[in-house]
């Protein structure tokens, strides 16, 4: 069976990348990285891909003066590699409805907040701030509306007495790093589809089966 082929778009130092450049490179893994794509030059995951001799584009959204021009040369980028799934790993632009919808349910995105809470940036400052329990990571199919669409994964992570916005970054970190591989076999397997709003899943995925209370009770 052919594997499913994957885009990923990134602006900086591609810690998601290198866990999908990781798992890709397992044999069994049912997806390969065909081409990574970044708006800023001479970022760290630039080099990552080239390192794992993955084709490696910088396509600078600063050298464009219209946005729709810039992702259209993006496009171009992705279906000259006959991308079938995009990736978002810390790709820093908003995109518009046309780009978006040219690749919908086709499109992932990680953001570092258990969606739909904290949306935008400073997740880890606001969840610490706001006094709650949990923070954590989503996956989600990318809609035109920034970090919504239908959600495919999510991480819950209690947050310490003494928890810093830089430490709780650190351990979301290691479930998005575990997170993106596990979500994109899913895809690649066939095992989920988008309905409506909502992913739906075959019957063989597995969920959780308890939940979880902090403080410890």
């Amino acid at each position: 069976m052919s594997k499913l082929r994957l885009g990923v778009m990134i602006s900086g130092t591609g810690t998601n990348l290198q866990a999908l450049i990781d798992a890709c490179e397992t044999a069994d893994y049912p997806a390969e990285i065909v081409v990574v794509i970044s708006n800023r030059p001479g970022v760290m995951g630039l080099e990552r891909a080239k390192k794992a001799g993955i084709p490696a584009i910088c396509i600078d959204h600063k050298d464009y003066d219209e946005r729709e021009v810039f992702e259209d040369a993006i496009h171009d980028a992705l279906t000259d590699h006959k991308v079938q799934l995009v990736c978002l790993a810390g790709f820093m632009r908003l995109l518009t409805p046309g780009f978006v919808n040219r690749w919908r349910d086709r499109m992932i995105n990680i953001h570092p907040s258990l969606l739909p809470s904290y949306k935008g940036l400073h997740t880890h400052d606001r969840a610490i701030e706001d006094g709650v329990r949990f923070a954590g990571c989503t996956i989600h199919y990318v809609r035109a509306e920034m970090d919504n669409g239908p959600i495919l994964m999510q991480a819950a992570v209690p947050i310490a007495n003494n928890e810093t916005p830089d430490s709780l970054a650190a351990k979301i970190h290691t479930y998005e790093h575990r997170m993106y591989p596990a979500a994109v076999k899913l895809i690649a397997e066939g095992k989920v589809r988008v309905s409506a709003n909502m992913v739906v899943f075959s019957d063989d995925v597995e969920m959780p089966a308890e939940g979880l209370i902090g403080p410890v009770a």
